[in-house]
């Protein structure tokens, strides 16, 4: 059987080796091997063996079949520091997986340069950290703010998703974008009117830790992975093409 290597980046950060696909990886890590287990899981396929602290012999030694003939599913490697550990080249594709096990992979790409004209974004990031962000820097821009070395708060790798933003004056109106923004909208119309303002102020805070209300539904653009040279995009698709390619994906993760 093969052996892969998974770097979990949501909801929480770990470097897994498995003997299961990537499909048949995100339905158990998603829904485990018994009831009641069930969660929305991000994950990327890694390519192993690289110079590191890592123990990829441990990992050939121990993740090998049961005796039965059946694949082992899991041996962690590492569940801190990890992201920070794996180089960019090394990330192969994401997987968003949805709570009942379903799975959509989203390409690995260069960083396109954004064309939407927006004054402000909204961010939620995924790992190491995870608040939400109101910025007016974009993508490529606030990439490079969040990990650069010169600042006395950064990271040295981040894992970020570009958020719908709704229509604030008819949020009902704003599509099917979940709970994300409930109870919160004064709260966060604050905080675009403090970094669209003439202070200077480029990111805001708006939520610190509270990620149980992030959803797929309410990605934007996509997901970005960036250290303080580089940045990767992983290009969320549109609805049409998740119906006609993944429709049960899609209206699993309530996208329709």
């Amino acid at each position: 059987m093969s052996l892969h290597y998974y770097l979990s980046i949501f909801p929480t950060e770990a470097l897994i080796a498995s003997q299961l696909g990537p499909e048949q990886f995100g339905a158990y890590m998603a829904t485990g091997s018994k009831k009641g287990s069930a969660e929305q899981i991000i994950f990327l396929e890694v390519e192993g063996g690289f110079d590191s602290d890592f123990d990829w012999d441990y990992a050939e030694e121990k993740c090998v079949a049961h005796p039965n003939g059946n694949p082992k599913h899991s041996v962690y490697l590492s569940v801190y520091r990890t992201l920070e550990n794996i180089p960019l080249e090394k990330m192969g594709g994401m997987y968003l997986t949805t709570r009942d096990g379903r799975v959509l992979r989203l390409e690995k790409d260069i960083y396109r340069e954004s064309i939407n004209g927006r004054k402000y974004y909204i961010y939620q990031e995924l790992c190491p950290v995870n608040p939400v962000i109101v910025s007016v820097l974009d993508p490529e821009d606030f990439s490079k703010n969040i990990t650069s070395r010169d600042k006395k708060v950064s990271v040295p790798k981040i894992v970020f998703a570009d958020m719908k933003i709704p229509d604030f004056d008819n949020p009902e109106h704003s599509g099917n974008i979940g709970g994300m923004y409930d109870n919160k909208i004064p709260h966060i119309l604050n905080c675009i009117a403090s970094v669209t303002g003439d202070k200077g102020k480029t990111n805001k805070t708006v939520d610190r830790s509270h990620v149980e209300s992030f959803s797929f539904q309410v990605i934007e653009n996509g997901v970005y992975i960036c250290d303080d040279n580089d940045i990767l995009e992983y290009k969320f698709p549109e609805i049409d093409v998740v119906k006609e390619e993944n429709y049960y994906w899609g209206r699993s993760a309530l996208l329709y």
